[in-house]
């Protein structure tokens, strides 16, 4: 009985350390899909804003998001009103680095735009704006009041 008692006890803790280390595993897993998609995203800066292009070298800002995912084997929808439904909205201040955003800039009632938070207030997305390209620009400036959720894409 002793013995049994004992099995036991070995299996639990192995039960125990395996769940840690795969939780432990597929966090890193997230943060290196993250690092991988921002290093792509960042890498086309200044790419220029052309409507209705999903990329390499130009893109409009779902077309942005849809190349990024894409090219890091993730399948996500083209447009930013698909994407923004592809998840659990979650808020401003739930968003991580990697995360999806979205944005109504035409204060509509809808979803029109969409792009990559970086952490520390950034985002990174494909402007039809001032800077006419792909460009990193603060949440809580212009966009604060445009902001209407983000979406973890794991």
């Amino acid at each position: 009985m002793k013995i049994l008692k004992s099995f036991i006890f070995i299996l639990a803790v192995i039960a125990t350390l395996y769940v840690y280390l795969s939780a432990e595993s597929s966090t890193q897993s997230k943060a290196k899909k993250s690092d991988d998609l921002i290093a792509l995203a960042k890498s086309k800066l200044g790419s220029p804003y052309v409507y209705a292009n999903a990329g390499p070298d130009s893109f409009d800002c779902s077309g942005f998001v849809y190349y990024l995912f894409n090219e890091n084997n993730i399948d996500i929808p083209r447009t930013s009103i698909a994407q923004s439904k592809i998840g659990s909205k979650i808020t401003r201040d739930e968003i991580k680095r990697g995360d999806l955003v979205f944005f109504d800039t035409s204060l509509k009632g809808h979803v029109n735009h969409s792009g990559i938070y970086l952490g520390d207030g950034k985002f990174i997305h494909a402007s039809s704006g001032k800077a006419n390209s792909v460009t990193i620009s603060d949440i809580d400036g212009w966009y604060k009041d445009k902001f209407r959720w983000g979406i973890s894409y794991e």
